[in-house]
């Protein structure tokens, strides 16, 4: 049984005082409801997400008391991710016809407060500041610089891509293009990482309407079919976040094992990929990304980045909605983005940021501690 995306939703990402997380996810899901012609008591199942917003089940008290399953899904930064694929489990199984994906969250300022202990970690671990995400980014690209001779321009020059992208996007939280040299010379918060050189923790909320792929046509003229979706978790060996140790021998993270999962249930290859999003909690991480999804070898992001391959009317066009560098990250809500841009793309519906060329098959790809990582192939 395939699975088709039929309806969209979202509520702009950045700060929206006047609303709760709860509320923005209930105007998403409006939208996707309307985006899809249909009610909320036709929906028959919902899997959502959301870490500081309340439960994600909550919006039927927004939606309606329908009596339908919602089931809460948390999976870190790879929460939107896995709320897809349970839906598209769900689908495909044969035992729903349609149903919806929801992720809303309304972060504190501030960077993200992790808890050792709910990792399974020893309190030392937090004591000696290794909770601090900035910090293994920072070590992680550090170390990734060095071996693959990538330089701290290329680090600004994804940045300013996602800017330039996110001005072009209206549901972006930052909206205006910083240069190079001003993103060079930010203030430093882990070398070799600077201050716009990171994502921060925002607000927002996605919703998707899912069905059959044999009954899309009910719903929308121009459905988007969802050829695979995947997710792995770490292996021993792997170095991920908030890894107390390291293995003697290392192995690929669990990106490069869900990448060639969702490849091979796809039936296609990186090659044939005509827009991606990719992880970018900062720099480093699309960077490495695009090696670990197999869009290129280890270090020859330098000169594709350089070159301008990365950005919108690029070879490869990468985060072309600004990626959560320019929108920021609602934990529950950001996986659901990706998605929701390459419904866009493959409608030709996005606007500024649109990929030129009729894009016909999108990539998805976010990754969450303490190692997770979810992949989607999306066509038209």
């Amino acid at each position: 049984m395939d699975v088709a995306i039929v309806g969209i939703g979202i509520h702009p990402f950045g700060r929206t005082p006047s609303l709760t997380g709860l509320q923005q996810g209930a105007y998403a899901s409006r939208l996707a409801l309307q985006d899809a012609g249909v009610e909320w008591r036709d929906i028959q199942f919902a899997f959502g997400g959301s870490i500081s917003a309340g439960s994600a089940d909550t919006l039927v008290n927004e939606l309606g008391l329908t009596g339908i399953p919602f089931i809460n899904v948390a999976n870190g930064c790879a929460t939107g991710g896995s709320s897809l694929i349970s839906a598209f489990n769900a689908i495909k199984s044969g035992q729903y016809d349609i149903g919806m994906v929801a992720g809303f969250d309304k972060h504190d300022r501030g960077a993200f407060n992790a808890d050792p202990k709910a990792l399974g970690i020893g309190e030392w671990y937090g004591e000696v500041g290794m909770m601090m995400t900035t910090q293994f980014f920072a070590m992680k690209i550090q170390k990734y610089m060095h071996d693959y001779n990538i330089s701290t321009d290329t680090l600004a020059k994804v940045s300013e891509k996602a800017f330039i992208n996110g001005s072009k996007n209206p549901n972006a939280w930052r909206r205006e293009p910083i240069s190079v040299e001003e993103i060079a010379s930010s203030m430093m918060v882990n070398d070799p990482l600077t201050k716009y050189m990171f994502c921060s923790p925002s607000e927002g909320a996605v919703s998707l309407v899912l069905c059959r792929a044999d009954h899309a046509t009910r719903y929308s003229n121009t459905p988007v079919y969802l050829k695979a979706a995947t997710m792995k978790s770490r292996r021993f060996g792997s170095f991920e976040v908030f890894a107390p140790s390291q293995a003697l021998q290392q192995v690929d993270g669990p990106t490069v094992d869900a990448a060639k999962a969702a490849f091979e249930m796809a039936g296609v290859g990186p090659g044939d990929m005509d827009v991606l999003q990719l992880q970018d909690t900062e720099v480093g991480a699309e960077i490495m990304h695009m090696a670990e999804n197999g869009f290129c070898e280890h270090g020859e992001q330098e000169a594709l980045i350089q070159a301008g391959a990365t950005h919108i009317g690029g070879a490869m066009p990468v985060n072309t909605d600004g990626g959560c560098l320019a929108n920021g990250e609602p934990i529950g809500a950001s996986g659901l983005r990706q998605v929701y841009e390459n419904v866009l793309q493959l409608r030709g519906q996005a606007g500024e940021h649109q990929v030129p060329g009729d894009p016909k098959l999108a990539y998805t790809h976010v990754y969450g501690a303490p190692g997770i990582s979810a992949v989607t192939i999306l066509q038209k």
